[in-house]
């Protein structure tokens, strides 16, 4: 079966190591810009519940805004307490100019 790509936004509206948040459908998205390598992952911090586009980005390391737990942006893995639950990961694809996610599979799928 094909990949579902479905459009979040155009590269030029993320500066590298810079993180944004979309909406595609139902879902808050974050889009991160990475050395130059997009990736995506839900926006909400599994912990509680806030938005991981307000927070700090640091190499490939995004830290919440809220209580300054961590996850490691490529992987989702938690990386810093209070977070323990690992954060959605989707793989991205940059064609044309534009960033796309296929949001039934992870990053490294």
């Amino acid at each position: 079966m094909a990949d579902e790509l479905v459009p979040l936004c155009p590269t030029a509206d993320i500066p590298e190591n810079s993180v944004r948040c979309v909406q595609a459908g139902d879902r808050v998205l974050a889009v991160y810009n990475i050395g130059g390598t997009f990736y995506v992952t839900d926006d909400r911090c599994t912990h509680a519940e806030a938005s991981l586009a307000d927070g700090l980005l640091d190499g490939d390391v995004i830290e919440c805004s809220m209580h300054f737990g961590a996850f490691h942006v490529p992987t989702g893995k938690p990386v810093a307490e209070p977070c323990s639950i690992p954060l959605r990961t989707y793989k991205a694809v940059v064609r044309d100019g534009q960033v796309l996610a296929d949001l039934d599979k992870a990053a490294g799928d």
